[in-house]
């Protein structure tokens, strides 16, 4: 059984004041303000049209569903040494649209899902569980793409905004970027670094840009199951301690089995996370409704530092 929400129209997670278009498997472009001639049209969008590479994702909490609202807040990371990360200004929780203005159906959000275990966090649209280690926590806000970050914010070493020492990200990659986990790793790695360490999505060089990187580890890894591949940089900024970036693409083992790509940003420096915890977060996926599995192929083979 599909755990994917069918298309309709939904509180945009970019922009909670607007509703966008679900089309079944990522957002498309096509957005209406409620109440206004801009406003969702009673027809689902032609086929074929752009699809936002921004996608929900069922961040569960302890005992609480949380909304399909993503925060407004820039998307900031961390110092440190040995864990990169991404923060995120003070976020303000948006008023839920006017049931007058709701759409016709009312099926469940696809950011939105429910879970009693505080020790895991879920992620439905790619099928998936990654555990909650010491020191992280799942975000207190729906944030887009953002799975996990660790505990507390810093002030960013550019002296703007605010940071977090790691951060762990889950998208799922098109067709376009390639087909096989490998091909996948090696694509993603240079974009997951730069949105981590140059320059966010706002603009900002809150570490005052990359200076230089290198490859430290790659290689075939087993996720929930399944064959993989990662890439690891270790990344130094013009600012700051720097830090570690890795990219692992896999198969999904649920629905389709498309490919899913896991980000993990850490920063350098003692203040960060443990670099271990990148294995350890990665040995930790499972597929949904499956936490017994573990291994497979290649599972002998991991991160190393």
């Amino acid at each position: 059984m599909s755990t994917t929400p069918p298309p309709g129209w939904y509180p945009d997670p970019t922009a909670p004041h607007l509703w966008r278009w679900w089309d079944g498997t990522a957002w498309t472009e096509h957005r209406g303000a409620p109440g206004e001639p801009s406003g969702p049209p009673a027809a689902p969008p032609p086929p074929g049209r752009g699809r936002s590479r921004a996608r929900a994702l069922a961040l569960v909490a302890a005992g609480t569903v949380l909304a399909a609202a993503v925060v407004t807040g820039v998307v900031v990371l961390g110092r440190g040494d040995g864990s990169g990360g991404e923060a995120r200004t003070a976020p303000t929780a948006p008023s839920a649209p006017s049931t007058s203005t709701a759409p016709s159906t009312d099926p469940p959000s696809p950011a939105a899902s429910a879970s009693d275990d505080p020790s895991v966090v879920v992620d439905q649209l790619n099928g998936i569980t990654l555990p909650v280690l010491d020191g992280w926590e799942k975000p207190r806000y729906a944030q887009d793409d953002v799975v996990l970050t660790t505990q507390g914010t810093y002030d960013c070493p550019a002296g703007m905004g605010l940071c977090r020492h790691g951060l762990v990200i889950t998208r799922t990659p098109t067709t376009a970027e390639g087909t096989t986990p490998e091909a996948l790793a090696r694509r993603d790695i240079e974009e997951a670094a730069e949105q981590a360490y140059d320059e966010n999505a706002a603009g900002q060089r809150l570490y005052g840009g990359i200076v230089s990187h290198r490859t430290v580890a790659f290689g075939p890894i087993a996720v929930a199951g399944r064959a993989g591949y990662f890439v690891r940089w270790r990344v130094d900024t013009a600012k700051g301690p720097g830090g570690y970036v890795e990219s692992v693409a896999f198969h999904s083992s649920t629905g389709t089995e498309a490919p899913v790509i896991v980000r993990l940003v850490f920063d350098a420096g003692p203040d960060g996370p443990p670099l271990a915890d990148m294995h350890r977060i990665v040995k930790g996926i499972r597929p949904l409704g499956d936490a017994g599995t573990g291994g497979g192929v290649g599972s002998s083979i991991g991160p190393s530092g």
